[in-house]
């Protein structure tokens, strides 16, 4: 049990791979984690799904353990975070999911958005919602699913039928049915939002065919989501915050000034910048999105640029070739690599995200010779997310100088890959800029426990906020230019020959 008086903040970080709780104090501060693994379920190539009930279970199952001795009354607040844009339909009557939950990885939907692009309605979608046609996007999904469920659009428009990302489904299930709600950050990454008014379109349901009825009411991402059932946790916690994992980092990393800049490494990487309150519109192939709102008040935009995959090819060299027996090692592996000049592993597993939308691309190792081995493969995993990480703030740069921002002179890192010193470093050294990591890297979490906290009135503000960022350490480039671009050029090559 924590040595701090209440109240705690519970915030729930629903991942890709994971479901994690973690208590914080009323300052911010991590007490207590849980986690659990989440199974990933392939039924086809180039199709992930999870199964909704095994999240739900694995989320109850995660809050329980961190609140054992912690009464639930003196939790002030539960603030969600979630893998964005997996879908989930279920029965409003018997709470029960009708498919395993689609997610946002998923390739199934790519003819339809080919079909749709072929069509010319790319740059009408884009206007609107700030996103691009690719299966990456929930409205597709969505429409996959009332096309294959037999009678269930029309129980759809009769409201028999919920359609939502994973934020909703937990709070349906946390408030005992009670309360079907989304915040603007996870709505925006459905293709369903209209950015500018932050409200379901009209003309988007009626092209993908959605019932209005079926989709959850659209909040502020710090706010009221309604109270968890008594039975659940011991009392009824009031869920104040919501936000999809990469506003909540952004949010956790106190990215409130236009220009600030914030890069998340889990299982996959998603570089996300502050815009202001005008919605921005990406001329290089990148997303605009909401970044968040509060109390009503004029909402935060961002660009974003998305990476399917970063820690996963981690999550591959372990289970699939078994290079490694945990993530941990490949740091120490990485470190013996000898020079393997020429050798790019592109991980393009389920296409290539930002910059380039191309859902058909597949991953490839790139320039292997017989002096090459595990260590240079790891080297090269690694090499990649760096690289690509570099192709977002490329095109991020472009973005911001059209805006009248500053291009990037920093970046904030968080998730679990930034535990890598050698990892951070060669980000550095890769891109060309300053990598600052925070001294709580889980910045999902405490985003969502900071949306939470000012809803419960722990925080005042968001400058209350932003002075509780604190450094762990900045790693500065140390490889010469000549060198880093160089390196660029070939994977800009390798990128090429997989697409």
């Amino acid at each position: 049990m924590p040595n701090t008086e209440p109240p705690y903040i519970l915030a729930i970080d629903q991942g890709t791979t994971s479901t994690r709780a973690i208590l914080f104090d009323a300052a911010a501060r991590p007490l207590v984690s849980h986690a659990i693994e989440l199974r990933q379920i392939y039924p086809a190539n180039g199709w992930v799904e999870h199964d909704a009930n095994e999240i739900w279970d694995a989320t109850l199952a995660c809050c329980r353990v961190v609140l054992k001795g912690i009464p639930a009354a003196d939790v002030a607040a539960i603030g969600i975070t979630n893998q964005r844009e997996t879908t989930v339909a279920w029965d409003r009557k018997s709470g029960a999911p009708l498919h395993n939950a689609i997610v946002w990885q998923d390739r199934r939907t790519a003819d339809r958005c080919r079909a749709l692009k072929a069509k010319k309605l790319e740059p009408k979608i884009a206007s609107k919602t700030g996103l691009l046609l690719d299966p990456y996007f929930s409205g597709t999904k969505m429409e996959w699913l009332l096309d294959r469920i037999p009678g269930s659009r029309r129980r759809a428009a009769a409201g028999e039928i919920a359609l939502g990302t994973i934020d909703a489904w937990l709070i349906w299930k946390l408030t005992g049915r009670k309360v079907f709600a989304t915040d603007v950050t996870n709505a925006s990454r459905t293709m369903l939002l209209n950015l500018k008014t932050l409200a379901w379109d009209n003309e988007l349901l009626k092209l993908f065919n959605i019932p209005r009825a079926a989709l959850p009411e659209v909040r502020d991402s710090s706010g009221d989501f309604g109270a968890t059932d008594e039975g659940l946790l011991g009392a009824a916690i009031p869920i104040l915050g919501v936000a999809g994992d990469q506003q909540a980092a952004s949010f956790g990393q106190a990215c409130f000034s236009p220009g600030d800049v914030k890069s998340t490494y889990g299982t996959g990487c998603f570089a996300l910048v502050n815009t202001g309150s005008k919605v921005p519109a990406s001329k290089n192939k990148l997303l605009a999105t909401s970044g968040y709102r509060i109390a009503g008040k004029a909402p935060a935009y961002a660009i974003e640029g998305s990476i399917f995959i970063a820690g996963a090819v981690v999550q591959w060299l372990r289970d699939a070739l078994g290079v490694i027996r945990s993530a941990e090692e490949i740091e120490a592996l990485a470190r013996t690599a000898k020079d393997a000049e020429g050798l790019y592993f592109v991980p393009a597993f389920t296409g290539l995200g930002a910059p380039y939308w191309d859902p058909d691309a597949r991953a490839a190792i790139v320039g292997l010779t017989r002096d090459m081995g595990a260590a240079e493969i790891a080297r090269a995993a690694l090499d990649a997310v760096c690289f690509q990480t570099r192709d977002l703030l490329e095109a991020m740069a472009k973005d911001m100088k059209r805006s009248g921002l500053r291009a990037p002179r920093a970046i904030k890192v968080d998730g679990g890959m930034v535990r890598n010193d050698w990892f951070c470093q060669r980000l550095a050294d890769l891109t060309g800029l300053p990598v600052d990591r925070p001294q709580v890297t889980e910045t999902t979490a405490l985003g969502a426990a900071y949306l939470a906290g000012l809803a419960a009135g722990l925080f005042k503000d968001t400058k209350d906020i932003a002075r509780r960022w604190a450094l762990d350490r900045r790693f500065k480039p140390e490889m010469k230019p000549s060198l880093r671009n160089g390196l660029y050029e070939g994977w800009k090559t390798a990128v090429k020959r997989v697409r």
